[in-house]
């Protein structure tokens, strides 16, 4: 039996499938900028849920929405979209945007062997649909009209809020439109700004705009899945605002919460601080990559914390990370042997592990007891890794590759510039520092080649 954290009633649950499917929703991302390790953290957290999902004999329907349109600078309904905002700054076209870190964001879930979703749906594929949930809001006298747009009177709904405990809202604690009615009401249809053409809008009953952030998520997981479906997930960000409304529009508009179970990823934090992108303290897999670090390395680190915990990120939890999964490599090239399914004890205490709310730490905790294990005879230890992987995901039959950090090719550049020149003391002189820095060069017919130690 799988036991979650229902962050609906604040508590581990049974998890059973409402059919015989698992029908899984997860937000995915806002694509006007690269997506940051923190934000990344909560995808990796969402495929151990798929993958315990699978390891359990479940069969999954995975869908991920993409937005790119709609949600603005504030979640509150406040300032600019933020893809138009990246489009005005960079000069291109919205749509261009839009695609382009939608595309760099999959290469990073690729690059971190997370399996992708069964379909990515776009906000801007499902504008009508999203038009269509307003009119029945609005017959149903869920809505109002003012200045800037169409909004959801939250005050018509007694338990609106209720899952991020927003009964109490105070006035003025969320930013708010001096014509909204109540501090938490949102906006289902933005007007575009007469005096300002946008790049993306739409005509609609009300005027020409773009849907408030809050809907495009009540519209694809009804598309896809009806309403209730099993199991929506996002980050710890969206329990205060974004879930809320989905929750609120969904019960509205077709008298059901739209999911049976919601999950939340915790933050990663950096010095403390959580990553964000609005304050600039980001770092991304790319920064990880050109830095020498592998994603896997990543994904490792995030193994050691329960989704549910915060996650302090350093250059040295990285490094010991990377360390605990070479190793674990090295130790698989050992043991190396046929492939076969085995039966074993550890095998069941892995399993109560990750079904008990996805314990990734008690899991890496019991696969290095496998390891450490002298009693286990090596073929038995490699194939018990091998199933563990499939809840890890961190490759574990295949080669780490790391890139080469920047500075390190540029010193490297240099040394074979002193070499042609014939300064052989200064190439040797760059030589130590490249493997003071844990890179070995090796000269070769064709030039050289860069190693980590």
């Amino acid at each position: 039996m799988i036991r979650l954290y229902n962050t609906l009633r604040r508590r581990k649950e049974n998890f059973r499938a409402l059919e015989k499917e698992v029908r899984l929703y997860t937000c995915g991302p806002t694509v006007y900028d690269y997506a940051h390790i923190g934000n990344l953290r909560t995808y990796i957290f969402e495929d151990i849920l798929k993958r315990t999902l699978l390891f359990n004999k479940y069969k999954v329907k995975h869908v991920m929405n993409i937005t790119d349109v709609g949600h603005l600078v504030s979640d509150n309904d406040t300032g600019e979209d933020k893809v138009e905002k990246s489009a005005k700054e960079k000069q291109k076209s919205a749509w261009k945007i839009a695609e382009y870190y939608a595309n760099t964001f999959k290469k990073d879930i690729r690059e971190l062997n997370i399996k992708e979703p069964d379909i990515y749906v776009k906000a801007t594929e499902t504008i009508e649909e999203q038009i269509d949930l307003i009119k029945i809001l609005e017959k149903k006298k869920y809505t109002y009209k003012i200045e800037d747009g169409i909004y959801f009177n939250t005050s018509k709904l007694k338990n609106y809020g209720q899952m991020a405990n927003l009964k109490n809202l105070k006035k003025g604690k969320r930013i708010s439109a001096p014509e909204k009615k109540n501090p938490a009401d949102f906006a289902l249809w933005k007007f575009s700004k007469p005096t300002e053409k946008r790049q993306m809008e739409w005509d609609s009953p009300w005027g020409v705009g773009f849907p408030g952030w809050h809907t495009e998520c009540v519209v694809m997981s009804k598309k896809y899945f009806g309403i209730p479906f099993d199991i929506h997930c996002g980050g710890i960000d969206h329990l205060e605002v974004h879930h809320p409304n989905e929750i609120a529009q969904a019960e509205a508009a077709y008298g059901k919460n739209p999911a049976k179970f919601w999950l939340h990823g915790e933050f990663l934090n950096l010095k403390n601080e959580k990553m964000s992108k609005s304050k600039g303290k980001i770092i991304t897999l790319k920064d990880l990559k050109e830095n020498g670090f592998s994603p896997l390395a990543y994904r490792y680190l995030t193994l050691t914390a329960h989704y549910r915990s915060k996650l302090n990120f350093s250059e040295k939890a990285l490094l010991s990370a990377e360390n605990s999964l070479k190793r674990m490599k090295e130790k698989m090239k050992e043991l190396s042997s046929p492939e076969e399914e085995i039966k074993h004890p550890y095998n069941d205490k892995f399993k109560e592990a990750v079904n008990d709310d996805l314990n990734t730490p008690r899991a890496l905790a019991i696969a290095w007891k496998v390891l450490r294990d002298k009693k286990i005879e090596k073929k038995i230890k490699y194939n018990l890794l091998l199933n563990f992987d499939h809840i890890f995901g961190l490759r574990l039959k295949e080669e780490e590759k790391t890139e080469v950090p920047r500075e390190i090719k540029k010193l490297a550049k240099e040394r074979e510039k002193e070499r042609k020149k014939g300064n052989y003391q200064k190439a040797d002189k760059i030589r130590k520092e490249i493997e003071n820095a844990g890179y070995v060069i090796k000269d070769n017919k064709k030039g050289f080649k860069i190693k980590k130690i």
